[in-house]
């Protein structure tokens, strides 16, 4: 009797995980996947030593490389429970031909590699695409285009315009696409996922040096092309012309379960995306926690819906009844099933932003000003919140020491008296955010639960 990989039963362990049908798995290394310019991409192909033709394929594209935690927490769970898995490094990475360029190549690159699937003798007629983050984009760039063959996608913690919202020219977030960029940049390093974790205090030191130009040297060593190439380009630039995947959700008839967390970098994007598959007449699932883009919850949560709605779909079989949307509902901590999102029966609010401080229903009946004072060389520090960097503290956090500093304006209600559920998106209607019975200066609208 074999003994049982170390790998697997750490990973069960974990991510809370049922016994697997079999540890006993075969992976067949750097596949070579031809594109139609004649660049190869190179793929690792794991599946069940034994009865492992056939079996549904999950694809997994991205530039994370095949090995270490990529591998041990999307690939062997899946490849243990029902799959076989083709994980294939992006153009430019991981041994892959060509080179890498954020976003811009996974549309053709993803459509060539499922063609190169349906005609490997090993091919079992069904593909699901999985996988969170940029492995998330992939699935979309090609899901309004997929063959038949494709009969389900969860993408998890991404969407359709992935890192473009980083790039917006009144507001870079120097944090995400940086630290993203470093991240990318170390791919080809042993150890990279290591490197960069224990590089937090670097890479911070590199996001204050000036001119920014420099700050990939400070953190990497070298240059880096993605680094230079978000400094230089903004959202709108024609740079990332074919970089957004957005224009094609309305034809997405794939099936799909969207995995997504409050404190998530990308949740406004991936509730727009499951708004525009509704609208479109298709029944997307949605599944909200109270996650970052790092957290355990959101990979425990996508493994199960591929073992559960994927493999169902992939069979040709209905999946699990359950509410088409759950959200962790903070506050309450507890999930609710909803049929639709936003949520039926919460209306928007409109709320005024007064001079003295207080949040109000009620709009001021005098005019009024507030203003403060922000320095570059002592920045006003994220605390908490929707951050993606692994390292760096997400989520709730108690922010009375961020709220007293003289650089931050804070506005509060009245209090509610009784408990209430609020799903909420602050929209500002002014960016100058006026104060008077002209200018109403904020207005709620359903798009979140409130934490």
């Amino acid at each position: 009797m074999r003994t049982p990989p170390l790998a697997s039963l750490l990973v069960q362990r974990m991510m809370k995980l049922p016994p697997p049908i079999t540890r006993d798995l075969v992976i067949e290394r750097d596949l070579r996947v031809p594109m139609r310019d004649g660049t190869v991409l190179l793929a690792d192909r794991w599946a069940p030593r034994a009865g492992g033709q056939g079996l549904p394929v999950a694809l997994l594209r991205g530039p994370y490389g095949r090995g270490g935690p990529v591998a041990m927490q999307l690939v062997r769970p899946l490849a243990e429970r029902g799959f076989q898995v083709l994980l294939q490094s992006a153009r430019g990475s991981g041994g892959s031909g060509g080179e890498f360029v954020p976003l811009r190549n996974e549309r053709l690159d993803g459509l060539d590699t499922v063609e190169w699937m349906c005609k490997q003798p090993w091919f079992g007629e069904s593909i699901v695409l999985y996988g969170p983050s940029y492995l998330g984009f992939t699935q979309w760039a090609i899901a309004d285009q997929a063959p038949a063959q494709v009969k389900a996608m969860i993408p998890a913690v991404t969407e359709t315009t992935l890192g473009l919202g980083f790039l917006r020219e009144e507001a870079f977030s120097l944090e995400s696409a940086f630290g993203w960029g470093v991240l990318v940049g170390m791919q080809e390093r042993s150890w990279a996922t290591a490197r960069f974790l224990l590089g937090a205090r670097r890479r911070r030191r590199a996001e204050l040096t000036l001119p920014l130009s420099s700050a990939d040297q400070v953190a990497l060593g070298e240059r880096s092309q993605i680094v230079q190439d978000f400094l230089a380009h903004d959202s709108q630039s024609p740079h990332w012309s074919g970089a957004d995947a957005s224009e094609g959700v309305e034809d997405v008839e794939i099936p799909a379960s969207l995995v997504a967390g409050w404190f998530d970098v990308f949740l406004a994007g991936q509730l727009r995306d499951y708004a525009r598959l509704h609208a479109a007449g298709r029944r997307p699932r949605l599944t909200v926690g109270a996650w970052s883009h790092s957290s355990p919850g959101v990979m425990s949560t996508m493994l199960d819906e591929a073992l559960g709605f994927g493999l169902a779909h992939a069979h040709g079989t209905a999946p699990a009844d359950r509410t088409p949307v759950r959200v962790f509902v903070m506050g309450a901590e507890q999930w609710k099933d909803l049929s639709s999102w936003p949520p039926p029966g919460y209306a928007a609010r409109r709320l005024h932003l007064r001079s003295d401080g207080r949040l109000t229903v009620e709009p001021p009946t005098t005019a009024g000003t507030d203003g403060y004072r922000y320095d570059p060389a002592d920045p006003t520090p994220a605390v908490g919140g929707t951050r993606m960097v692994p390292g760096r503290k997400a989520g709730r956090v108690d922010n009375t020491r961020l709220e007293a500093r003289p650089d931050v304006l804070t506005y509060t209600s009245d209090p509610t008296g009784e408990p209430r559920h609020a799903a909420t998106r602050i929209h500002v209607a002014d960016q100058q955010v006026h104060h008077g019975p002209e200018h109403p200066s904020a207005i709620l609208v359903p798009a979140r639960t409130d934490r």
